[in-house]
């Protein structure tokens, strides 16, 4: 039977990852381009020097910083969409926490920065969770519908209350803050490129949410919530209080990638920032099958398609948005392979073939 369902599994996501490449082929041959070329140029590129692989990790951090928040809320029954939104509250509570306190020492001034890009996310997502378990109102329209609302709110404090004095004195207008005190960088791991500690904290934080998840009484509650409302209820568990909790903890990690994001990269609050983070953030934890050993190397595979797909323009002709619709694809192909995997009926019948094609492999004669 363990046989079996190994050559199940492993059958489903071959097929997958074969229609995710003919999939992602066709788009490519419709828009002119060579998908040989492309798929070379993606999957290879990058690992050329050293600046390639550090932007590949660079992209990466923020990817598991969202998904890890991705997976909490998921596997306690509430789905996230709103994970943009919530990068760009924890940026501005991120920015205007440094750009208020430029004398602090770093060890001081650091981790609080930090923290309150957590606390920015982990509010504005709180308001979903609310919502939904107050009013029932459906997280993932409040969620998407909190996006907007957080952009514009981010345009207007870059255009107004935060914006750096210097570009009014010139008359260019760029909207950006004023540079974050260097005590709120985040350190360089390898000199000359913008590869920081950032990767530290996020693979720190894969470990504490695996912790929390399946080694404590809090995670466990979460879980049993998402995996059956009823059961908790009957089991003493305050189910809306754990929606809520949930979506708090996930709008908290999309608020830490936003405040690394500014810290270690962009040292300024700028437009465009987040980079569609936190959408693609949802295809990683869906392909790392919400789970923190699966988080890392789903994000690091992101992380060289948007590294290679920037290559593209220049060697393949690629746009490079194009990675979203190859994104797209993914996350058909992942849907679809997850629905085979977890349908007995399915199942059922591929056992059924399994033992009629073993039974008659073996009357054959020798």
């Amino acid at each position: 039977m363990n046989r079996f369902k190994l050559l199940y599994g492993g059958s489903i996501v071959a097929l997958a990852a074969l229609a995710a490449a003919l999939g992602a082929a066709l788009v490519l041959s419709a828009i002119g381009a060579s998908p040989a070329a492309t798929f070379v140029t993606i999957f290879t590129g990058p690992f050329k020097d050293v600046f390639g692989l550090t932007e590949i990790l660079v992209r990466a951090v923020p990817l598991i910083l969202v998904a890890l928040g991705i997976a909490i809320a998921f596997r306690s029954g509430i789905i996230n969409i709103g994970a943009e939104g919530q990068m760009l509250m924890g940026i501005l509570a991120a920015t205007a926490t440094a750009l208020a306190l430029p004398t602090w020492p770093k060890a001081a001034l650091l981790p609080l920065v930090i923290l309150a890009g957590a606390l920015g996310g982990a509010l504005w997502a709180g308001i979903a969770g609310l919502l939904r378990a107050r009013l029932g109102v459906n997280e993932i329209l409040s969620t998407v519908m909190l996006n907007y609302i957080a952009a514009q709110f981010y345009t207007f404090f870059l255009r107004g209350p935060m914006i750096d004095p210097g570009e009014l004195e010139t008359g260019s207008g760029t909207p950006q803050s004023m540079r974050l005190p260097e005590a709120a960088f985040l350190d360089r791991i390898v000199p000359g490129t913008r590869l920081h500690m950032g990767l530290v904290l996020a693979l720190a934080l894969c470990v504490c949410v695996w912790f929390f998840l399946w080694r404590t009484t809090w995670g466990f509650r979460l879980r049993a919530a998402g995996a059956e409302a009823k059961a908790a209820r009957y089991a003493g568990i305050h189910v809306p209080g754990s929606l809520v909790a949930a979506m708090c903890l996930s709008g908290a990690f999309a608020g830490i990638a936003g405040a690394v994001e500014v810290c270690g990269v962009h040292h300024r609050a700028i437009e465009n920032i987040t980079s569609g983070y936190g959408f693609a953030g949802i295809v990683v934890a869906l392909f790392g099958a919400l789970h923190p050993a699966g988080i890392v190397p789903a994000a690091f595979f992101f992380g060289l398609l948007l590294v290679g797909s920037d290559m593209t323009q220049r060697s393949a002709g690629v746009p490079a948005n194009m990675i979203l619709v190859l994104m797209g694809v993914l996350i058909l192909c992942i849907v679809s392979a997850k629905m085979y995997l977890n349908n007995p009926y399915a199942q059922e019948r591929a056992a059924r073939f399994f033992a009629r094609f073993r039974t008659s492999g073996a009357g054959e004669p020798s």
